[in-house]
């Protein structure tokens, strides 16, 4: 083999590994291009997951209102904590790990909110978790999440989330 030929053979590898890496920075939004098929449904959907989440970080005092966002028959899958099915499970593990601890975060400009016909419309998007018992420069990891909303004569509910981190 000839040696002359290394470098060069060096850089086209050096290239080929970096443009094969996985990128530690996101692009945003979730779909390239993404425009709400329905505008309105969009802006209440962005509006309902805005009320949710207040009601999350200041579960504290707003844990009734938390609550309310739930359907009865709420499926919440969790990457790291399962399944859950019972709403005043979900209600209580809030309380007891998220309340005075946690705060959410929505990455701007990642909502997509798709319509399904005759139920209510599903929301994807982006969002951070802070651990408020830690330094406010520690830094946070972008999880990916799914709402499924129940629409029942404008009462809108959760019916199922999907959570990964």
């Amino acid at each position: 083999m000839k040696y002359y030929n290394l470098p060069i053979l060096l850089v086209v590898i050096t290239a080929l590994l970096s443009s094969c890496s996985i990128s530690k920075t996101n692009t945003y939004p979730i779909t390239k291009n993404y425009r709400p098929d329905n505008k309105q449904l969009f802006e209440k959907i962005v509006r309902l997951d805005s009320l949710f989440f207040a009601a999350y970080n200041t579960c504290s005092i707003n844990l009734d209102i938390y609550g309310s966002f739930f359907s009865e028959n709420i499926e919440f899958y969790h990457d790291q904590g399962g399944l859950m099915t019972s709403k005043q499970d979900i209600i209580n593990a809030t309380q007891r790990n998220v309340c005075g601890k946690v705060t959410r975060e929505l990455v701007k400009g990642s909502i997509e909110v798709y319509p399904i016909k005759d139920f209510g419309a599903i929301e994807i998007g982006l969002h951070k978790f802070h651990n408020n018992q830690e330094p406010a420069s520690t830094p946070s990891r972008v999880g990916r999440f799914m709402i499924v909303w129940e629409n029942s004569n404008d009462d809108w509910k959760i019916r199922r989330v999907v959570s990964l981190h």
